[in-house]
């Protein structure tokens, strides 16, 4: 996985992503993601990755994020 890490991060950087775009869109996607794994439950999401619910629903909302 590092490995794969490594060749996304070099090819964003070649294209010129800047950082708060890239954290921005990873975080979307891994909350999106896993609110897909939990069925749509905020509090598995929310144990899956490690935060609070409070924090994962005010993300959804910054994201626009829809429950699966």
């Amino acid at each position: 996985m590092r490995d794969q890490l490594e060749r996304l991060i070099q090819e964003m950087l070649d294209r010129g992503v800047h950082y708060e775009d890239a954290r921005r869109e990873f975080e979307r996607i891994f909350i999106t993601r896993a609110l897909q794994r939990s069925k749509g439950s905020v509090h598995d999401a929310a144990e899956l990755l490690g935060l609070h619910r409070n924090t994962v629903a005010r993300k959804m909302a910054e994201y626009r994020i829809r429950r699966a």
